[in-house]
């Protein structure tokens, strides 16, 4: 990072941690999703944040997952760190808010994106059913009927970071087609 003065963006991203209800995840299952799903986005914010304070529009963009709103079942080590994700990229937004850095996240829900195919085939798998009874499973609880693709997910995520969004600053944006039944 030597080599540049300064950095505008930082998208912080990271695969989820294995399925599994709480009895039969280990404590070092925990200590390893913990370390890959909240310590990751830590790190590379630590690392960048110097090089984000020389920027003139600086953007921190998260990406987590629709489940910190709604949790899946069978998912508990994702639902339970990526709630800490979203409440350190919020925290931050307090933080960092005071030298022009904007912190948000996008929560995204089913995408269609090699994860969902790995997890729709273990489902499957698991359920000795096939991967198509699976997504339609899901895509029939989704108001839109479909998952997303991933450049609506990039569409969204370059306006998030974009100067367009100047004023946008703490945002946990929900894209899942409207999946979340809550108000927020």
């Amino acid at each position: 990072m030597n080599t540049y003065r300064k950095i505008d963006i930082l998208v912080t991203n990271c695969g989820g941690p294995p399925p599994g209800d709480f009895e039969s995840l280990s404590e070092n299952q925990w200590r390893n999703a913990v370390d890959q799903t909240l310590m990751n986005h830590i790190f590379m914010i630590q690392h960048t944040l110097p090089y984000l304070k020389k920027s003139l529009l600086p953007s921190i963009l998260a990406i987590t997952s629709f489940i910190v709103k709604q949790p899946l079942e069978n998912l508990i080590l994702s639902n339970s760190i990526r709630s800490a994700t979203v409440s350190l990229i919020k925290s931050l937004s307090f933080e960092l808010g005071p030298y022009g850095i904007r912190v948000n996240s996008i929560l995204p829900g089913w995408t269609l994106t090699d994860r969902v195919q790995e997890l729709l085939e273990s489902r499957a798998k698991e359920h000795r059913s096939s991967m198509e009874d699976k997504k339609s499973k899901i895509t029939n609880k989704i108001p839109l009927s479909r998952m997303a693709h991933p450049d609506e997910f990039g569409r969204v995520a370059a306006f998030l970071v974009s100067p367009a969004a100047s004023y946008i600053n703490g945002v946990l944006l929900n894209m899942d087609g409207g999946l979340n039944t809550g108000l927020f």
